[in-house]
């Protein structure tokens, strides 16, 4: 290989030309043909590279291979050979200036080293895309995954680089960093954390792209649409967009409503507060006129015989309201409200169904319902509470029961009350 170097240097000595002169004239030629032999080496490489990938992929059922293609991996593969020539050749062209070869050498090994972390990144990018084309990983956080390995790749590749123009042997260099731990760690104390955090979410499914999540503290509400290392991006439904810590999912209290979605119906729990001076018991006549509600007739009917049997076997005196057994028209109205949503046809029946009255508050008394509609979308669930309670809303002035409302500004005037 000494004699093809020199070639030319030989040749020019012979001519009569001074050594320095055919030296140099000898390294600048040979850097001119090395230069035009690695341009078409790296386009033939490249070209064929190109065309046997896409022969594969044409022939391959699998996605995969196209997306190597679309990211350029064979492309950047095929710098590779070219290069390797050049690392070989370089020591042979320089041979006659030793600082110059240690140059070009650190040059071409740094030259690897990025060209390595474009193939990388390149691969793991068609990664990415492949693992979201599969139906079992689309709501796995894989952005985390691609990200954690790209970060230990650039790590390595920087480790290797500063190797190389120290002049340091890789291994002590990374025994010295010993000393800089605690200030890398604080430098990236944010990517530890969503690391960390990251692996805590996919391994216990705490969230999934396309969970329903609730984020009061910063804000968010809606579907999860991306999850990478860093950060969580929330889509509200607004159509903004809010960004989370990921860290800040398993260090914070927030909402996922993929047990609704999972589930057979989506729970209505929702009160009516009635005035406590509209309560009062049911004469007989209240009884009568409330049997023409169908829904109720049979109850009524039922227990208006066994409350008169068991004051009539107590002895219970019927002159005052207050002795004995007695129905009350918040009682039957709270029946009403059951036997109503039992028999709607929007509600499911196999899930919890029930109308409570809970403790009195300031406002009233809240009787509330409690169950869950058999439709979970939200547009229709809205419409299937609206229809339920605007019902109620209107049937219970039947029971001379009324709605506790504020007044308003108009209602008094100087203490007095207008109407």
């Amino acid at each position: 290989m000494k004699q093809i170097s020199h070639w030319l240097y030989n040749f020019l000595i012979d001519k009569g030309l001074s050594v320095s002169v055919a030296t140099y004239v000898n390294v600048i030629v040979l850097c001119i043909l090395l230069v035009a032999v690695l341009l078409i080496v790296d386009m033939l490489s490249r070209k064929i590279l190109r065309k046997v990938s896409s022969g594969i992929a044409t022939a391959s059922k699998t996605k995969l291979d196209d997306l190597l293609i679309e990211n350029r991996v064979p492309r950047r593969v095929g710098h590779l050979l070219p290069l390797l020539i050049a690392y070989w050749t370089v020591p042979h062209i320089f041979q006659d200036f030793k600082d110059l070869e240690l140059f070009a050498i650190k040059f071409l090994q740094l030259l690897g080293i990025v060209l390595v972390l474009r193939i990388a990144r390149a691969f793991l990018n068609s990664l990415k895309s492949y693992f979201k084309t599969k139906p079992r990983l689309k709501d796995k956080p894989i952005d985390s995954y691609i990200q954690v390995f790209m970060i230990f790749a650039w790590f390595a590749g920087v480790f290797l680089a500063l190797a190389v123009v120290s002049d340091i042997d890789l291994w002590k260099f990374l025994a010295g960093l010993g000393t800089i731990s605690a200030v890398i760690i604080l430098v990236f104390r944010d990517t530890i954390l969503g690391f960390v955090a990251s692996i805590q979410v996919a391994t216990n499914d705490i969230v999934r792209i396309g969970d329903w999540i609730t984020f009061d503290k910063y804000g968010a509400d809606g579907d999860v649409i991306e999850i990478n290392l860093a950060t969580v991006k929330v889509q509200n439904f607004d159509k903004t967009i809010t960004t989370i810590p990921t860290y800040a999912l398993i260090s914070d209290s927030f909402k996922n409503w993929r047990g609704m979605n999972d589930s057979d119906g989506r729970r209505i729990k929702r009160a009516l507060y009635i005035k406590q001076e509209s309560i009062k018991f049911l004469a007989n006549e209240d009884i009568e006129k409330l049997k023409q509600i169908h829904l109720i007739t049979t109850y009524l009917t039922d227990r208006q015989e066994k409350i008169e049997a068991s004051n009539t076997t107590l002895g219970i005196s019927r002159e005052l309201q207050v002795n004995g057994r007695n129905l009350t028209n918040i009682g039957v109205f709270r029946k009403y409200m059951e036997t109503y949503i039992s028999q709607h046809s929007a509600v499911n029946k196999d899930m919890m169904i029930m109308a409570r009255q809970l403790a009195p508050t300031s406002q009233g008394i809240p009787l509330e319902i409690y169950c869950f509609s058999s439709d979970k979308r939200w547009q229709n669930y809205e419409y299937i509470m609206a229809d339920i309670f605007d019902h109620f809303l209107a049937s219970i002035s039947y029971f001379d029961l009324e709605l506790f409302e504020l007044p308003s500004a108009g209602v008094y005037v100087a203490g007095k009350k207008l109407h």
